[in-house]
């Protein structure tokens, strides 16, 4: 689509294909087993899809196949209002809107966050590329001489060039961009996500920040906020975490998120450990820890309901006891409590646990205006009339994105603040509202039925996307 209808300017789904595209290239270029990464999916999910034609035909009739190999998640860290602010702009220009919020500190992390990410259905068919967008919560350093350091340094960077700044503003005010503008504000916006070996503090400084956590070291260091990692979609993510050692990568120990399950439900992530890249600061070279390569595993999103029950059986498994190995112990404790959970489409359709996108099958399609259309879905899906297809989760989990950041800071310090989630400041930070994503969620199951009763009225021919 075009922005205001203007037919001379890019649409912002196209902006962001482009972005997505250029940011993988940069960061193949930068991170080159970010490249063995890609390859290992592809042939991963080339083999499920080959091994599984119900998965093919799913994802095919819910138009997935195409994103599929484009899938992209990245994440970022920036460390002042101003910065997430030009960041949201920026990100508005591609289509892409703030969904969720994301305390880390809980686990031990001081940011919270939000996902950039397109809303709409047919924006995410696409390209759903996502950013995982983090701010540093400076209050967290509990030393206030360096949390005013910190500070300092910060207030006197400017991640953005200048001529992208222009360019979003100008995409403000005009309602897009033209080809050649759009095509320049991708190359000015790639410069606020590469990576810079030139750090701008002295060593003493980055080690005085490290010592409050690696991870604002890492924000308030450098440049800019360097993309820390990008992320392709795999269909199989527990044969990825098994063939990536043999490709030369250093795997985590666990997958982060639910465990391994016939109907996978929201995600499940999983890296290679970041590599050890030099630096030189102001006054001396060292070495800094912090990008690295991951793969996810999208499954079916969870109603209200669902998350209650996902969350229940999460801390469950942090209550059990078992003996073993810290990563074998988890993994049995996390199987023997996600027994509880349904992993059977029909049963979580029917239970109200996860939202499904329906649509007429071939026989509905010829059935369509001759029965009633105010018929329970139930029935309808009993008679074969209806497809109910899952619809993807497009989110993040705060326990696990955690829990891939703690493993890829270097060093085994575990830092523990108080639950403190602050929405309100982050928003205001932000400058908007963030998305309630199982609203979204909710709001695309709904359509979905709307569409469908409009067809078995015979308001429709043609069987609905």
């Amino acid at each position: 689509m075009n922005y205001s209808g203007n037919p001379s300017f890019v649409g912002s789904d196209e902006v962001r294909a482009r972005f997505s595209q250029a940011m993988s290239a940069m960061y193949r270029q930068e991170v080159p087993q970010y490249g063995t990464l890609v390859d290992l999916v592809a042939d991963i999910n080339r083999d499920a899809l080959n091994a599984d034609p119900v998965l093919h035909a799913r994802l095919e009739r819910a138009g997935e196949l195409d994103r599929l190999d484009v899938e992209r998640h990245g994440a970022i860290r920036v460390g002042t209002a101003a910065e997430l602010e030009t960041l949201r702009r920026l990100f508005a220009v591609m289509g892409m809107e703030p969904v969720g919020y994301y305390d880390l500190s809980v686990a031990g992390v001081p940011v919270h966050s939000t996902a950039f990410r397109p809303v709409g259905d047919a924006a995410l068919l696409v390209n759903p590329f996502r950013v995982f967008t983090s701010l540093l919560r400076l209050e967290l350093i509990t030393d206030p001489a360096l949390r005013q350091k910190a500070a300092d340094i910060l207030a006197r960077r400017n991640i953005f060039t200048p001529r992208a700044l222009e360019l979003i503003a100008q995409c403000e005010a005009a309602g897009g961009l033209s080809a050649a503008d759009a095509d320049a504000f991708v190359q000015e916006a790639l410069e606020t996500f590469r990576w810079h070996s030139t750090a701008t503090v002295d060593a003493q400084t980055y080690r005085a920040l490290q010592s409050s956590h690696r991870l604002v070291a890492d924000v308030v260091c450098f440049r800019g906020p360097h993309i820390n990692h990008l992320t392709p979609r795999t269909l199989d993510i527990d044969a990825a975490q098994a063939a990536m050692p043999a490709r030369g990568m250093d795997a985590k120990d666990v997958v982060e998120g639910p465990p391994r399950r016939n109907c996978p439900i929201l995600l499940r992530q999983t890296s290679f450990k970041a590599l050890q890249e030099t630096v030189r600061f102001t006054d001396d070279e060292g070495a800094h820890t912090a990008r690295f390569g991951e793969i996810e595993q999208r499954g079916v999103a969870l109603t209200r309901k669902g998350r209650a029950l996902y969350d229940a059986l999460l801390n469950e498994v942090r209550d059990m006891r078992s003996a073993g190995s810290a990563a074998d112990d988890y993994s049995q404790r996390l199987e023997q409590a996600f027994r509880a959970f349904p992993d059977d489409h029909g049963a979580l359709q029917a239970q109200g646990l996860a939202f499904y996108r329906y649509s007429l099958t071939a026989i509905g399609q010829v059935q369509a205006g001759a029965g009633d259309a105010d018929i329970s879905l139930e029935l309808l899906l009993a008679q074969g009339w209806v497809h109910a297809d899952p619809i993807t989760y497009e989110d993040f989990l705060p326990v696990s994105a955690a829990g891939i950041f703690q493993s890829n800071l270097g060093g085994e310090e575990q830092k523990q603040y108080q639950a403190n989630a602050a929405q309100q400041a982050f928003e205001a930070a932000l400058g908007a509202r963030v998305h309630d994503e199982i609203a979204l969620y909710e709001a695309a199951q709904q359509r979905s039925i709307a569409q469908l009763r409009a067809a078995l009225r015979g308001a429709l021919t043609a069987e609905v996307a």
